[in-house]
Parts: C-alpha cells; sequence; structure tokens
C-alpha cells in the first residue's frame, strides 16, 4: 500500500537543497514523503501534474496525496508537519509574518542557483534541451 502523503521535488543538483533533503528523510520515518529529483535526466513532468523543469526549478514544488499542487514556503510547512516538526514552519502561516516569510523565500528562490554556484535558470534549461 502506498503510503505517501506528499510528492516533493528538488534539484538534487543544489548542495542546499540536497541537505534539505537528507534531513527531511531521515525524520520521515512513516516513508510519507517521496522526493524526486528533478535535475535527473529522467524527469517527467508528465507525471507530475505537469509542472515543468523550468517551474521547478524557479520554485519549490510539491503535490499532496489528493492532488493540490503546493509552491515555496507552503511545501517545507506540509513536509515538516508530515515528519512531525511542523512547529518549526508555523509561524510562516501567522496573517503579520505570513508575507515577509514568502518575499524571503521568493527572494532566496530567485538567487538560489547563483549563491548555490550553479548557471542562471534560463541556461540549465538550454542545458537541458540539448542533452
Amino acid at each position: 500500500m502506498d503510503q505517501t502523503k506528499l510528492i516533493l521535488l528538488f534539484d538534487g543538483a543544489c548542495p542546499l537543497c540536497q541537505r534539505e533533503v537528507t534531513f527531511l528523510r531521515s525524520k520521515d520515518r512513516l516513508n510519507v514523503i517521496s522526493f524526486v529529483d528533478i535535475d535527473s535526466p529522467s524527469y517527467n513532468p508528465e507525471f507530475f501534474r505537469g509542472i515543468s523543469y523550468k517551474e521547478a526549478m524557479g520554485q519549490i514544488h510539491a503535490i499532496t496525496d489528493t492532488g493540490e499542487i503546493l509552491k515555496d514556503i507552503a511545501v517545507f510547512r506540509e513536509a515538516y508537519r508530515l515528519v512531525g516538526l511542523g512547529w518549526i514552519y508555523s509561524p510562516t502561516s501567522l496573517p503579520i509574518l505570513a508575507p515577509l516569510f514568502d518575499k524571503a523565500y521568493r527572494f532566496w528562490a530567485g538567487w538560489r542557483l547563483a549563491i548555490t554556484g550553479r548557471p542562471p535558470l534560463e541556461q540549465l534549461c538550454k542545458l537541458r534541451e540539448i542533452n
């Protein structure tokens, strides 16, 4: 029986993303999160609600067991909730703080590739088309 409650799409070539996934895997004792490396050549958007490589590389996405697509901080909020650490991200949903956390995440997502020494998103997309 499949116990997956969340499919989390992540960039397997991003060292910071890898650390986050390693941490979440270590806490996912019930195996309710399925991790999908979007940087893998075998990543196929058709299997993941049509979420393209470019979309997934631009901001983190996850798919719930009901088919809902989550993005940005909502992904972390749900993943941490599922592994029993929801309290860590609970402040991100407070009405006064949520806009600040959302803005901080969008800033991070916009600079993630450069910060981790990777080419810009457009260049990664072109390289993927060639291969």
